[in-house]
């Protein structure tokens, strides 16, 4: 980890990520939750995946992922907003990550990446809804504003490969919009986890892996006890 040339702008911190590689955080929006590291230890990866981090954030989601796996072929962070693309690309450049960083809407990816990921995380906004009184950067992080559930679902399915895997995490109360919604554009839900704050409450999350084009099965997980930090998603 090189952090000589490190610059932190207003509001930003560098913080423990996983060893000692850090990540940058502005304290001033959100710093990223739990559910980041659940769903990076929930996805398997395989050797030589080449995977996307979609409604990426800062981040921490695809970053933890890839010091778990260090056998990935490559990883591609997708973020809309040009704040949290620049420090992603400042933690990269901090740690030695070789990654790349696309900065702008989900619905207009290029259709180069049509077909080319082997698997695709997301920690998407969980909450429906329109905009209310929160900062407008940290309210699209919480809030379906510029992309819905099935939107990502929709442009998951048509930039994995066949056999392809999603791997995503979103509030319990969805799961059946989930999987309904994941069978719709042919990701076949294959394995999931519960987690849950404490062990006499419902839980609160769910983590989902789906296959584009596999067969019917699912294999539960034991639930997880969890305690949710700062209340609700962030990445």
């Amino acid at each position: 980890m090189d952090l000589s040339n490190l610059t932190l702008k207003e509001g930003e911190t560098a913080e423990e990520l996983f060893d000692d590689k850090i990540i940058i955080q502005n304290v001033s929006l959100y710093r990223f939750t739990s559910d980041s590291i659940l769903l990076s230890r929930f996805a398997r990866a395989k050797v030589k995946d080449d995977v996307a981090d979609f409604c990426s954030g800062s981040g921490a989601v695809g970053f933890h992922f890839l010091c778990l796996n260090k056998h990935i072929n490559s990883l591609t962070l997708f973020e809309l907003q040009p704040s949290l693309a620049d420090m992603s690309q400042r933690t990269a450049q901090a740690n030695g990550f070789d990654v790349k960083i696309e900065q702008g809407r989900l619905q207009d990816i290029s259709k180069d990446y049509d077909g080319r990921f082997s698997l695709i995380l997301c920690n998407p906004p969980y909450e429906r809804g329109g905009f209310d009184n929160s900062v407008y950067e940290r309210a699209i992080c919480r809030k379906e504003i510029t992309i819905t559930l099935e939107e990502i679902i929709k442009i998951a399915a048509s930039k994995l490969k066949f056999g392809g895997r999603l791997d995503i995490i979103n509030r319990a109360d969805r799961t059946a919009e989930l999987f309904y919604t994941m069978k719709k554009y042919g990701i076949e839900p294959k394995r999931m986890q519960f987690v849950k704050g404490s062990e006499n409450s419902s839980p609160y999350l769910i983590m989902a892996e789906g296959v584009k084009g596999g067969k019917p099965s699912i294999e539960i997980l034991p639930t997880i006890v969890n305690t949710p930090q700062n209340g609700g998603s962030s990445r």
